[in-house]
């Protein structure tokens, strides 16, 4: 067996891709405890959690040193969008992770914006 990149871990393999089912990640939920947008910010607070963090969690709390998006940190786990606001929530719940709501309130389908997020994740992949 292949490991992929070494910041993957023994979670993906060359020839197989992911070894862990996303689901198995959130322990089968797929609601976040806290209202996550895919375009709220999340960024690490310091503070070290309490309690047992799976590879993803910490793949996600090393990912949100400076603020990002939800979407970006989905991007980089390779992990679908339900299942990383689980995730992040989870850190949000204890302590190891702030959120900040989307900073617009009256378009949130705007086009421009949406093309500028996409447009930065593709130069991020």
């Amino acid at each position: 067996m292949n490991a992929a990149a070494a910041g993957d871990g023994p979670w993906l393999d060359d020839a197989a891709g992911r070894l862990v089912r996303p689901y198995t990640v959130s322990d089968g939920r797929t609601r976040p405890s806290t209202a996550l947008d895919l375009l709220s910010q999340v960024m690490a607070t310091g503070a070290t959690p309490l309690g047992y963090l799976g590879p993803e969690h910490t793949q996600a709390l090393d990912l949100c040193r400076a603020p990002v998006s939800v979407a970006e940190v989905a991007a980089h786990l390779k992990l679908p969008a339900a299942v990383t606001k689980v995730l992040l929530s989870d850190l949000v719940d204890c302590g190891a992770l702030t959120e900040r709501p989307p900073s617009f309130h009256d378009n949130p389908t705007d086009r421009a914006l949406l093309e500028a997020v996409l447009d930065g994740l593709r130069r991020q992949l």
